[in-house]
């Protein structure tokens, strides 16, 4: 069953003025409860807008958002229990970040959700268990900690909400490779707990092939592919005509590929990459 499904979506900026603009072009779409999906596109090809449309901060120009079955803006009384089943998390979540403890601010949204205090609570520690914060963080001013921690406490208060769908626009942006690292295990391991519905917007193509279990290409306004990463990244000139790279491993086989190596045509990590290449080294020695 797919939980958020879109039917001929548009959406134009400034109609009706010189600066009109098409962000999002007739799209179709369905994803399915329970799919880790990567979001990619460059910059002004529609993933942005596209994703705003899904918890109702934008109103489609035209066409039809489903959520959990539901259309948005038909009733719009029921628009803000709808809006709870999507969890959006921007970038640099970290500068929304305003009350005195790191436990208050992800009891936030749980307690604008009308829940009692002691369902707060559990929200908020086994949230903060998922996410790697400790107890003794959540007694801290979210401003007494690294980039990181204030990164990881933001994207808590959107968890704690327990949406349907968590949507996060490059939730790694700007950190080091450690935190980086660091930031998308986490979200990894929230998916795999909790087994809803994760969309993963980023512009690293080593990002979602690590993660992701489909993907989600946008090109000027509309959509290019909605597939496994395989059969994406099979498309790799068609991705760099666009702007966009595959991973460094694909290219790296690709090229291996055309100079005649017999290597697999589906690698697109770079853990996969070291087992063939390993498994290769091994047949060698163990000839005659």
């Amino acid at each position: 069953m797919s939980v958020i499904k879109t039917e001929n979506l548009s959406f134009v900026y400034g109609e009706g003025t010189p600066f009109r603009k098409v962000a999002v072009d007739n799209v179709d779409l369905e994803i399915g409860e329970g799919e880790f999906i990567g979001v990619i596109g460059h910059t002004g090809s529609g993933k942005s807008t596209l994703i705003q449309h899904f918890n109702g901060l934008l109103k489609p120009t035209s066409g039809s958002v489903y959520i959990d079955g539901e259309r948005l803006w038909d009733d719009k009384a029921r628009l803000r229990a709808i809006r709870f089943k999507v969890g959006l998390v921007f970038q640099y979540p970290e500068y929304q970040l305003f009350e005195e403890t790191c436990y208050k601010d992800i009891a936030f949204g749980p307690r604008n959700m009308g829940l009692s205090e002691e369902e707060i609570d559990k929200r908020v520690r086994e949230t903060a268990r998922l996410i790697g914060i400790s107890d003794a963080m959540l007694e801290k001013s979210p401003f007494e900690l690294s980039g990181g921690q204030k990164r990881r406490v933001a994207i808590a208060g959107v968890m704690a909400m327990e949406p349907k769908v968590l949507i996060l626009d490059e939730p790694a942006s700007g950190l080091d490779p450690k935190g980086r690292a660091k930031i998308l295990g986490l979200i990894r391991e929230y998916h795999k707990e909790k087994k809803n519905t994760v969309m993963l917007v980023s512009h690293s193509m080593e990002d979602v092939a690590k993660h992701c279990s489909k993907i989600l290409v946008m090109n000027n306004a509309k959509v290019f592919c909605y597939d496994t990463p395989v059969n994406v990244f099979r498309r790799a000139q068609e991705l760099e005509s666009m702007g966009l790279a595959v991973p460094q491993v694909t290219r790296v086989f690709n090229r291996l590929r055309a100079m005649g190596c017999a290597v697999d045509d589906e690698v697109y990590t770079v853990g996969f990459g070291k087992e063939l290449i390993m498994k290769a080294l091994a047949g060698r020695r163990a000839e005659p």
